[in-house]
């Protein structure tokens, strides 16, 4: 599921998916070293920064759990 995630990613902004994982990981290791409400709530395992899939992972079960309370 999160490789096709990347891929319509990378398609639409006509660049590879490496460089999104890459991007993607930026931006969280950002959000990590300057946190706020939003980034203290993304799980962090063993105390390390989520990786862009683990992040990915996030995000669809907050989107999944919304559709079961619709």
């Amino acid at each position: 599921m999160d490789e096709k995630i990347y891929e319509q990613i990378a398609r639409e902004n006509g660049v590879s998916v490496e460089s999104v994982k890459k991007e993607m990981q930026n931006a969280i290791d950002m959000a990590f070293a300057n946190p706020n409400e939003l980034a203290e709530l993304i799980p962090a395992k063993d105390g390390r920064t989520p990786t862009p899939d683990e992040f990915i992972d996030f995000v669809l079960d907050i989107l999944n759990g919304m559709d079961e309370n619709s």
